[in-house]
């Protein structure tokens, strides 16, 4: 774990991995529930944490560093299910990936409970970690210069979902209705770091 000061009140705590940053994120929101950490903003990545708006990074960064080794385990947050429709047009690609058939890459896919690791690309986009090391596919060589909201897509150690129409290289195993983003919505994104996600086939599947 390596703390970085940026500017004159913000840190940004690197560790090895993303469940170590998943950890570490559940660990400074749960001090700053207690009242034990004051600062404005806490945002994960694949392997940083970013705390904005610390009153002292310094005793901060010497505190995290002494603290050095794995985080205790994120508490488990609400479950959230996605129905799909697993007709995408790279199902057959990543069924072949895996060496199995589509019906089992649905199976695999849907049977995988996901968190959400952090949040990023577009608003409500969720980065989700859950797939064995087995299961991770590379993104397409040639990527889509629309890809609709709502497509279900996998791409290196990631399941997500676009929010929003947008360009994409992930590959398309699915769709859903669900809406990922609505700025009437309290709050906005139906996914937050920490958020447990699972992914039902639904008929036509």
């Amino acid at each position: 774990m390596r703390a970085l000061p940026v500017g004159e009140d913000a840190l940004l705590v690197e560790v090895a991995s993303v469940e170590e940053a998943q950890a570490l994120h559940a660990d400074l929101l749960r001090r700053r529930a207690e009242g034990a950490l004051t600062v404005r903003e806490i945002v994960p990545a694949a392997r940083t944490v970013l705390l904005d708006g610390l009153p002292d990074p310094a005793r901060w960064a010497s505190e995290l560093a002494s603290r050095a080794g794995a985080p205790p385990a994120p508490r488990a947050r609400a479950l959230v299910e996605i129905p799909v429709r697993y007709d995408g047009p790279d199902l057959a690609a990543v069924a072949a990936h895996w060496r199995v058939p589509e019906r089992e890459a649905v199976r695999i896919h849907a049977g995988t409970e996901f968190t959400v690791a952090f949040c990023g690309f577009a608003p409500g986009f969720g980065y989700l970690t859950g797939l064995p090391a087995r299961y991770h596919v590379p993104r397409r060589a040639t990527p889509r210069t629309a890809v609709p909201p709502g497509a279900v897509a996998l791409a290196g150690a990631y399941a997500g979902v676009y929010p929003r129409t947008s360009p994409g290289g992930w590959q398309l195993i699915g769709a859903t209705d669900t809406v990922l983003w609505d700025h009437t919505r309290e709050p906005a994104a139906l996914l937050a770091p920490g958020t447990r996600v699972r992914f039902v086939p639904v008929e036509g599947a």
